[in-house]
């Protein structure tokens, strides 16, 4: 309920831009190229610890200013109607990974049930669905398949290490029951909004690939200055 009533909100009162603060418009025309690194599409990215079982992963632009600020005002403050924006960012990324030009399967890494509950939405799981209509729009095979689950709770990534990160999400993660049969078949793209060590998209592509999954990559809105090339666009 949470989520229908801070869209109804933003139908009848007055919005800035979640990247700028510009008023009267949810998403300028300055950030929304922000988002997009002014056109030049997304880049491969490497934390600075590449942990093992990492798959490739894109990036859609770097973690910073206004880019950091728009994804922080869908995910904590409930700004849903930036999922398209977004998920446009993260269909960029997914046609970097690529897959053969077969139909992806993209599937988002979890929240924590607590977590979804205290938002009122899965801002993952709803980038996600924007991205693949985008990829449909544009004529490419792609669905949400949300079959991870955390099956233990993790403490707060933020501060930890990357050592400490990889001891904190090993073993949280898990393909349920029979779900995994729907990940034969086809190629599986890892979805999350951001990429920091690499951690937790690791432990997801250990865990879908146990459970019959083909991971070709990972896809993320947004990682760290760091992880992008030094020589790229």
């Amino acid at each position: 309920m949470k989520g229908v009533w801070r869209e109804l909100a933003g139908l009848v009162l007055p919005v800035d831009c979640a990247g700028c603060g510009r008023p009267r418009t949810e998403l300028c025309a300055e950030c929304l190229r922000a988002l997009s690194r002014d056109g030049r599409g997304a880049r491969r990215v490497r934390p600075w610890s590449v942990p093992a079982g990492l798959p490739r992963v894109w990036a859609g632009a770097p973690y910073a200013d206004e880019v950091r600020a728009v994804l922080l005002a869908h995910k904590e403050r409930g700004a849903l109607r930036l999922a398209r924006p977004l998920g446009t960012v993260l269909a960029g990324a997914v046609r970097g990974v690529g897959g053969g030009g077969g139909p992806l399967l993209l599937v988002p890494v979890p929240s924590a049930r607590s977590a979804v509950a205290g938002r009122g939405h899965d801002p993952v799981r709803r980038i996600a669905l924007a991205a693949a209509a985008e990829l449909r729009r544009a004529g490419a095979g792609a669905q949400v398949l949300a079959v991870l689950r955390q099956c233990r709770a993790v403490a707060d990534q933020a501060g930890l290490s990357a050592r400490q990160r990889l001891v904190n999400v090993a073993g949280a993660l898990a393909v349920p029951g029979a779900a995994g049969r729907l990940l034969a078949g086809a190629p599986v793209v890892l979805v999350d909004d951001l990429m920091t060590t690499g951690a937790t998209l690791a432990e997801a592509a250990r865990v879908v690939a146990a459970a019959g999954g083909r991971v070709v990559g990972a896809a993320v809105v947004a990682a760290p200055r760091s992880a992008f090339p030094v020589n790229g666009p």
